[in-house]
């Protein structure tokens, strides 16, 4: 077996809040992981699951641009309403994922949907910021409604669970959401005792994220709940056992050998790029959203 190894095991780095509605554990750009070590991906903000008390008034975060990369937010529990400026917006629940292509720039705001507001409850999310290649970087803005019910599923072997194939492929099963870079992202429901074998090439930055339960990696890497595994750029075969009824958040892809400059909610090559980016936004070239 080529087994990809385990570079570390990294528990959940101390929470802060994004707006009033995301309590998120920081994974990368920080938790010990730089912004290039798992390049497509650039940051990973992650809502470990929490209860919130019912408010008439949704919290979130309010209006803010983006520019040069991708959002990718994942609902386990709770439901998450959005805006942009391009006119688009949608709710997801629980299974659902919201894949926005920030592209040459949009306002964005993204807050409790009102119904689970006023409800309150469990709320756990994953999100994303997914790197664009320069070329691609002032693409026309996108997105992606990808309802949990439509994304392809590869079902394991006695009923041991499913991978849910977001983007890329696993085996002969092909993700629903389109990338602009080759990514694999996979949603992998597993139940106690049962594994799943997992190839991705060497060179690709891969790691997984503990949404639920427990697992052992390569029969030797005990992961628990809400940690993040971090694997070398040596061999290619991971295996994930359950030790109870578990979730985990499966992401690998193929860097972007290109230079970064990143500051605020801007993601481009340069410097320069980036102060474009400012004077766009300055000048209403983002367009407007309430």
């Amino acid at each position: 077996m080529n087994t990809k190894h385990i570079e570390k095991i990294i528990p959940p780095p101390a929470p802060h809040m994004v707006g009033d509605g995301f309590r998120v554990h920081n994974f990368f750009p920080g938790g010990n992981i730089s912004n290039r070590r798992m390049s497509p991906f650039f940051l990973l903000d992650y809502n470990a699951k929490i209860d919130f008390a019912p408010k008439d008034e949704p919290r979130g975060v309010g209006v803010h641009p983006h520019r040069g990369f991708e959002t990718v937010t994942i609902a386990y529990h709770g439901s998450v309403a959005h805006h942009d400026s391009t006119g688009n917006s949608g709710v997801i629940g629980q299974g659902d994922v919201q894949w926005m292509t920030a592209g040459s720039g949009v306002l964005h705001k993204e807050y409790h949907e009102e119904n689970y507001s006023k409800k309150g409850g469990p709320f756990q999310m994953v999100q994303l910021w997914v790197n664009l290649p320069a070329k691609h970087k002032m693409t026309t803005p996108k997105y992606q409604a990808i309802s949990g019910n439509t994304i392809p599923k590869y079902a394991l072997q006695e009923n041991g669970g499913t991978i849910e194939v977001i983007a890329g492929e696993y085996k002969d099963i092909r993700g629903i959401a389109s990338t602009f870079s080759p990514i694999h992202l996979y949603n992998v429901h597993l139940q106690p005792g049962t594994s799943a074998d997992i190839r991705f090439s060497e060179n690709y930055n891969t790691g997984l994220l503990v949404v639920q339960g427990s697992i052992i990696v390569n029969n030797s890497g005990n992961a628990p709940l809400d940690h993040f595994v971090l694997f070398e750029n040596k061999g290619e075969e991971i295996q994930i056992t359950a030790t109870e009824e578990s979730i985990v958040l499966v992401l690998s892809g193929e860097p972007i050998n290109e230079p970064i400059a990143a500051y605020g909610p801007f993601l481009m090559n340069t410097h320069a790029e980036l102060q474009q980016a400012y004077d766009d936004f300055n000048h209403g070239k983002f367009g407007y959203l309430e």
